[in-house]
């Protein structure tokens, strides 16, 4: 599984990544994490609100901060 956190770095960002990180080993899951800064490289997946959550190249959540269970919802989801 492939997860970029797009946004420019700021506090949500951060907290997207830790709770992503989290999420991930609350499920046992592996995954390889990086944070997407450019900003035409964010319009470029559609996203116009950050932080944004994309796994395995589908934007699964924009605009947010999700909760630790909604999280773990789409990780599983993204997994199966």
């Amino acid at each position: 599984m492939f997860i970029k956190i797009l946004g420019p770095g700021c506090v949500n960002c951060h907290t997207l990544e830790q709770l992503t990180r989290d999420a991930l080993a609350d499920l046992h899951l592996t995954a390889e994490i990086s944070s997407v800064t450019d900003y035409p490289t964010i319009v470029a997946y559609g996203v116009m609100t950050t932080p944004a959550l994309v796994v395995d190249d589908r934007v699964v959540l924009a605009g947010r901060i999700p909760t630790a269970a909604q999280l773990r919802d789409l990780l599983t989801t993204a997994a199966d």
